[in-house]
Protein backbone atom coordinates (compact mmCIF):
# COMPACT_ATOMS: atom_id res chain seq x y z
CA UNK A 1 0.00 0.00 0.00
CA UNK A 2 1.15 3.13 -0.53
CA UNK A 3 0.37 4.95 2.71
CA UNK A 4 3.40 4.17 5.00
CA UNK A 5 2.72 4.99 9.02
CA UNK A 6 5.67 6.37 10.73
CA UNK A 7 4.13 5.96 14.06
CA UNK A 8 7.74 3.75 15.41
CA UNK A 9 9.45 7.25 14.82
CA UNK A 10 7.12 9.68 16.72
CA UNK A 11 7.20 7.29 19.42
CA UNK A 12 10.77 7.52 19.49
CA UNK A 13 10.32 10.93 19.40
CA UNK A 14 8.17 11.64 22.10
CA UNK A 15 10.37 8.64 24.19
CA UNK A 16 6.54 6.88 24.54
CA UNK A 17 6.54 3.19 24.46
CA UNK A 18 3.52 1.18 21.54
CA UNK A 19 2.36 0.13 25.45
CA UNK A 20 1.66 3.29 26.62
CA UNK A 21 0.30 5.08 23.84
CA UNK A 22 -2.58 1.59 23.75
CA UNK A 23 -3.03 2.65 27.32
CA UNK A 24 -3.50 6.44 26.33
CA UNK A 25 -5.40 6.04 23.64
CA UNK A 26 -7.55 3.05 24.73
CA UNK A 27 -6.87 0.83 21.54
CA UNK A 28 -5.48 -2.68 22.09
CA UNK A 29 -1.51 -3.19 21.77
CA UNK A 30 -2.44 -5.72 19.08
CA UNK A 31 -4.35 -3.39 17.28
CA UNK A 32 -1.48 -0.49 17.38
CA UNK A 33 1.25 -2.73 16.45
CA UNK A 34 -0.66 -4.16 13.26
CA UNK A 35 -0.90 -0.10 12.72
CA UNK A 36 2.90 0.15 13.66
CA UNK A 37 3.84 -2.39 11.30
CA UNK A 38 1.92 -1.28 8.41
CA UNK A 39 -0.26 -4.05 8.17
CA UNK A 40 -2.89 -2.67 8.82
CA UNK A 41 -5.67 -1.91 5.67
CA UNK A 42 -8.17 0.87 7.26
CA UNK A 43 -7.93 3.65 10.59
CA UNK A 44 -11.06 5.46 11.75
CA UNK A 45 -10.41 8.70 11.86
CA UNK A 46 -11.43 8.80 15.70
CA UNK A 47 -8.81 6.96 16.14
CA UNK A 48 -6.09 8.56 14.07
CA UNK A 49 -7.23 11.50 16.52
CA UNK A 50 -6.76 10.08 19.68
CA UNK A 51 -3.16 8.62 18.76
CA UNK A 52 -2.37 12.72 17.11
CA UNK A 53 -3.91 13.76 20.81
CA UNK A 54 -2.13 11.45 22.80
CA UNK A 55 1.35 12.02 20.27
CA UNK A 56 0.69 15.67 20.23
CA UNK A 57 0.99 15.06 16.59
CA UNK A 58 -0.76 15.67 13.47
CA UNK A 59 -1.87 13.17 11.18
CA UNK A 60 0.64 14.24 8.61
CA UNK A 61 3.58 13.27 11.53
CA UNK A 62 2.53 9.48 11.64
CA UNK A 63 1.27 8.97 8.22
CA UNK A 64 2.66 9.45 4.53
CA UNK A 65 1.45 8.65 1.12
CA UNK A 66 4.48 7.07 -1.03
CA UNK A 67 3.82 6.45 -5.15
CA UNK A 68 6.89 4.62 -5.81
CA UNK A 69 5.59 1.80 -2.85
CA UNK A 70 1.87 1.82 -4.93
CA UNK A 71 3.84 0.70 -8.36
CA UNK A 72 6.05 -1.93 -5.74
CA UNK A 73 2.71 -3.21 -4.87
CA UNK A 74 1.23 -3.47 -8.35
CA UNK A 75 -1.65 -1.19 -7.24
CA UNK A 76 -3.15 1.29 -9.52
CA UNK A 77 -4.01 5.27 -9.38
CA UNK A 78 -6.83 4.10 -10.81
CA UNK A 79 -10.20 2.09 -9.90
CA UNK A 80 -10.00 -0.68 -8.28
CA UNK A 81 -8.63 -3.51 -11.37
CA UNK A 82 -11.20 -5.93 -10.23
CA UNK A 83 -13.71 -3.46 -11.04
CA UNK A 84 -13.70 -2.33 -14.47
CA UNK A 85 -16.42 0.48 -14.26
CA UNK A 86 -14.65 1.55 -11.04
CA UNK A 87 -17.79 1.24 -8.87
Amino acid sequence: MAIVVTLDEMLHLRRMTLTELSTRVGITLANLSILKTGKARGLRFQTLAAICAALDCQPGDILRYDPAIADLDGESSNADSSNPKGA
